[in-house]
């Protein structure tokens, strides 16, 4: 299964939103919130091009936010690209 790196905020539903898809899908993923690690915002800025939270990659696609995920997981693409990615 490929890596998943979701970066958040403590105060953001959709957020919470993400990780309770994952979490209801048995998928591990890393965290990284954004407000209590130095630099991490600007990483997330690079990586995605997006400034809102959560921006989620699976190994090294970018999904996109929670209504990305969600729409990926309603298309029934999400669980393939969890399974195919190349984990980094």
């Amino acid at each position: 299964m490929s890596r998943v790196v979701m970066y958040t905020t403590g105060l953001c539903p959709y957020c919470y939103r993400a990780k309770k898809l994952f979490d209801d899908k048995g998928v591990a993923y890393e965290e990284i919130d954004i407000m209590f690690t130095p630099g991490k915002r600007d990483e997330m800025i690079k990586r995605s091009g997006r400034r809102t939270v959560p921006q989620v990659f699976v190994g090294d696609i970018h999904v996109g936010g929670y209504d990305d995920l969600a729409a990926m997981e309603a298309a029934g693409r999400l669980d393939p690209l969890l399974k195919e990615a190349p984990a980094p």
